[in-house]
């Protein structure tokens, strides 16, 4: 089990959290928050939230639902064909860092990613003193080869550093899965 530090910003994410769940929207801690929880700390400014949910009707609903939070200035990005996601909605504020629910779901074409499923199998009691569900190790790595990059595959070093027991067996299958095989690959080539 692990904990996050920032009190004033996992008030808003309970919060958030606690919106999602009234729609009935199933949501998951996932970026520097999930490799916290999985042994690797590193630097950020922002927590970071899944959902796989239509952007046009729930997206927008959730949120108008939370630019009425007090306090909260509330941003809402919508997907377009070419983007990989399916929007993201940023809240900022005085006292707490930014918060982002990152939406997996994009019906206008955004392409096979693993974050559907990194939500619905996201476990529930890795995170002390919180209900919030964590992807699991094996989809939070499929995340970070789904957004590419030299940082993310350094990350992925990381955790595979911090978790030699990792079932890699299971993380390649993921990449296979999700047509990520290559990205996976390179990591491999890094950790020679």
């Amino acid at each position: 089990m692990a904990e996050l530090d920032s009190e004033p910003t996992l008030e808003v994410a309970a919060r958030v959290v606690a919106v999602l769940a009234a729609a009935h929207v199933d949501v998951a801690l996932i970026g520097a928050g999930a490799l916290a929880v999985h042994g690797y700390s590193r630097a950020t400014e922002d927590l970071d939230l899944a959902v796989a949910v239509d952007p046009f009707s729930t997206l927008r609903a959730l949120a108008a639902t939370l630019t009425a939070e007090p306090g909260w200035r509330v941003e809402l990005r919508l997907p377009d064909a070419d983007d990989p996601l399916g929007g993201v909605i940023t809240i900022d504020g005085a006292g707490f860092d930014s918060v982002q629910l990152v939406n997996f779901s994009n019906p206008l074409g955004g392409g096979l990613n693993p974050g559907a499923e990194a939500v619905a199998t996201a476990h529930e009691g890795l995170l002390r003193g919180s209900s919030l569900r964590v992807v699991t190790l094996p989809h939070l790595i499929a995340l970070k080869l789904y957004a590419g990059g030299y940082k993310s595959r350094l990350d992925i070093l990381e955790l595979l550093d911090r978790n030699p027991g990792a079932d890699r067996a299971a993380i390649e299958a993921l990449a296979r899965r999700f047509e990520l095989r290559a990205e996976w690959d390179a990591v491999q080539a890094l950790a020679r």
